[in-house]
């Protein structure tokens, strides 16, 4: 069993990682599959591939028809010599007198490793794969016809990262010039998806859309970078960036806070999200009728005596010491010892294991309203997320069906919806940076060089891995003018991290997204 004393920067990073997904036995298995892959060294990579269908939906009423693309685009080097192919999904609204005046997402899941089968399947796409909410399912699965579809807002591009999907980076034995340390790195994969993105709008002469990005986890993380280049490098401006579960800066997780003795906001960032999973399960010793005023609530202690206790480390007098002890107990339903035991400061996969513990059971990481049997009930935290082993057996399914049957792409072909070898070969360093990965800067630059550039960030209460407390923080510390506050939008929901999972909060995230897109052009 792995010590949360051991956890490093690169540890907490695979543990957010994958939006949805990074357990060790599934690294095994995907280890497996890349080895067992095709040769790539006898594809050629070089040649971007398309496909192109035709199909419909109906959101909300309405039916939308549409021209589906599914395929490859090519980066090159300044030399020329093909890098790497990306692999995308773009859907276009047919009938459009003029496309080019039509808003433009670009979507993309997080990781690092991450393809976007997730937020296609599971939040924009036209087909969206059939769940019963927190109830299991099993094969066949299937999909059904997407109700909040954003295409009545927007032509839509799904990005698979570098690594992931059917893309492969393109190296000297097969004819090219890239390489994975091209690519595998914080600043590497912002250049790659600004890059694609450039050269997807000429491809599509789609320079004068209105432009947004849509990241979720990781990808909110990669946003700010890409918006940066884009704003700033390319000369192209965006009209908003849409934020879904969000992490601007590695610093503020629980699970890198033992790293970093004498800073407890962590912990303070995480107690609104611990008290939220406490009511829903129904573990507080005095259980609110409403969620919203309790968090109210919980949020003030959290900066005010929460904060006042762990800045006063050694110095806290033990009447206080344990007064804060019993109103952790209050708000998060740990018992006071065990409280206590961890010094006032428990972390993340601490909590999922506890929480429900006098059932042997544990909370999931990013969507915590799911629940299942601890692997090791004396285990110190929680050693799977509960969440991945309801959904990733439909979503990985349902996606590898779709595209090759409806998309018609992909025969013969492995699809990668997660690389672990990406993960273990993510640079974390930036140049002229020191500390913990942290891209506050990047998204205040951009929305400074461009002061009309609209931020809108979607948080889920049930989500242990980027707590929605610690998103709002983040975007009210962004090193700007504070009269660009404005320009930001907040909104939260009775989810976890991948908000679309709950259908009426993926509704009410459509409504709005579909309303702040409308609202920025």
């Amino acid at each position: 069993m792995k010590s949360m004393k051991m956890v490093t920067v690169a540890a907490a990073f695979m543990a957010l990682s994958f939006t949805t997904h990074a357990q060790d036995k599934k690294e095994i298995t995907t280890l497996k599959m890349e080895r067992s892959g095709r040769d790539s060294s006898k594809e050629d990579y070089s040649k971007p591939q398309k496909s192109v269908t035709e199909g419909s939906v109906t959101v909300e009423g309405k039916t939308i028809n549409y021209q589906a693309v599914a395929g490859t685009l090519v980066l090159k080097n300044s030399d020329d010599k093909p890098t790497i192919s990306i692999f995308y999904t773009a859907y276009f609204k047919s009938g459009e007198k003029d496309p080019s005046q039509r808003p433009l997402t670009f979507i993309y899941n997080g990781g690092p490793g991450s393809a976007t089968l997730w937020l296609q399947m599971g939040a924009w796409g036209p087909q969206r794969v059939f769940l019963n909410d927190t109830s299991r399912t099993k094969a066949p699965y299937r999909t059904v016809n997407n109700d909040y579809c954003l295409l009545d807002a927007s032509d839509l591009i799904f990005i698979d990262a570098p690594g992931t999907g059917f893309g492969k980076i393109i190296t000297k034995d097969m004819g090219g010039a890239g390489d994975p340390k091209d690519f595998y790195g914080i600043d590497q994969d912002g250049k790659a998806f600004a890059n694609f993105i450039k050269q997807f709008l000429s491809q599509y002469n789609r320079w004068n859309s209105p432009k947004y990005l849509f990241g979720e986890s990781y990808g909110t993380f990669r946003s700010a970078v890409v918006a940066n280049i884009l704003e700033t490098r390319d000369n192209i401006s965006l009209n908003g960036v849409i934020l879904l579960s969000q992490l601007l800066n590695y610093g503020f997780m629980t699970e890198t806070a033992e790293g970093n003795p004498g800073d407890g906001l962590p912990y303070q960032l995480a107690l609104p999200s611990f008290a939220a999973t406490a009511w829903y399960h129904h573990k507080l010793p005095n259980q609110p009728a409403q969620l919203v005023p309790f968090l109210n609530e919980v949020e003030h202690f959290a900066m005010t005596d929460y904060a006042l206790g762990l800045n006063a480390g050694s110095t806290l007098d033990p009447n206080t010491y344990n007064q804060i002890a019993e109103k952790l107990h209050e708000y998060t339903g740990l018992p006071v010892d065990y409280i206590k035991k961890a010094n006032l400061r428990v972390n993340g996969p601490q909590f999922e294991q506890t929480l429900l513990g006098d059932k042997n059971e544990i909370t999931g990481r990013l969507d915590s309203r799911f629940s299942g049997k601890s692997m090791d009930p004396l285990s110190e935290a929680a050693e799977y997320d509960p969440m991945d082993s309801y959904i990733d057996g439909a979503f990985t399914a349902t996606f590898n069906n779709y595209v090759r049957t409806t998309l018609k792409f992909g025969k013969g072909m492995e699809y990668y919806p997660i690389s672990y070898a990406v993960n273990r070969a993510w640079d974390f360093k930036r140049k002229g940076f020191v500390g913990f990965p942290n891209v506050m800067p990047d998204l205040a630059q951009a929305m400074i060089y461009n002061p009309d550039l609209k931020v809108m960030l979607n948080q889920g209460y049930f989500d242990l891995g980027t707590p929605f407390y610690e998103g709002e923080y983040e975007m009210q510390h962004l090193p700007m003018p504070p009269s660009f506050q404005k320009n930001i939008e907040y909104d939260r929901y009775y989810s976890g991290h991948m908000v679309y999972l709950h259908p009426e909060s993926l509704k009410l995230l459509h409504d709005n997204v579909a309303k702040f897109i409308r609202s920025t052009y």
